[in-house]
């Protein structure tokens, strides 16, 4: 007879899966297992960044293009007004000219302290002619100056404001002086040594004024300009009476003086 075994009989247990997938379950980066020769992504931005280099460069290339343009077609602007202008008008600058220089006193006098003084008395008289024939000149008030050749200061003197009309003469006539000015030891063994000269003492005028162009209904702002006098010999007066300074050699030229920021041309 067959016996029965004893107990319970179970079935055959079923192999288990080797990768459960369990439920619900979350993606946690940091659960990953760290790889040293794994190389994280970066994102390239590359050609972004040339694209905007190459449109900012473009701009600037542009922009100097422009600029470059816009001022060379001002400059020829300027030319041709500037040439019109010229042709209607044909503008020259005033001409001076010297006409007598009288010295009435010259006189260096030493004091007992050893100070040296100059008092001068000079009458200068000079002429100005608008050459042109539509263009008006107003004269600011003139300071003149009688100065030697080593730019020491021999007299002083104004002439009041005046206007030039076209193709007009002006007469300027002043009394130049000073009354008592020191000077120091180089300037005294300079106009010493000037006034033994046989010809007289070298020396020259200046003028500086400012002047205002007009032009039918054009006016320009104020220009400063000076006048420089060269060619003069003046003889040192004995007595009383004056002596005539020698004019034949003098010319006179005229120069704008132009004010940008501090420096004066």
């Amino acid at each position: 007879m067959a016996t029965k075994p004893n107990g319970t009989t179970t079935k055959n247990p079923t192999t288990p899966n080797p990768n459960p997938t369990p439920k619900n379950q979350t993606y946690n980066p940091k659960s990953q297992t760290y790889n040293p020769n794994r190389i994280p992504y970066r994102p390239n931005y590359r050609h972004k960044r040339r694209g905007r280099g190459c449109n900012c460069r473009r701009c600037f290339c542009r922009c100097c293009c422009w600029t470059i343009l816009m001022i060379i077609v001002i400059l020829i602007l300027v030319a041709i007004a500037g040439t019109i202008f010229y042709f209607l008008y044909r503008p020259q600058l005033p001409s001076f000219s010297i006409s007598s220089l009288k010295i009435s006193q010259f006189n260096l006098t030493t004091s007992p302290d050893d100070t040296t003084r100059l008092a001068t008395n000079f009458n200068v008289t000079l002429s100005t002619k608008n050459k042109n024939k539509k263009v008006v000149y107003t004269y600011d008030p003139i300071a003149l100056k009688a100065e030697s050749t080593n730019q020491i200061e021999l007299a002083n003197g104004d002439f009041p404001r005046f206007i030039s009309a076209p193709n007009n003469v002006t007469i300027i006539h002043s009394t130049l002086s000073i009354v008592s000015q020191v000077l120091d030891v180089d300037s005294i063994s300079s106009l010493k040594s000037d006034m033994k000269r046989k010809r007289g003492m070298p020396m020259r005028i200046l003028l500086d004024t400012k002047i205002v162009v007009k032009m039918d209904k054009l006016k320009t702002n104020k220009v400063g300009i000076r006048v420089t006098c060269d060619g003069i010999n003046g003889p040192i007066p004995k007595g009383k009476n004056p002596s005539v300074a020698s004019i034949t050699t003098a010319k006179c030229k005229v120069d704008l003086r132009i004010k940008i920021l501090r420096w004066t041309f």
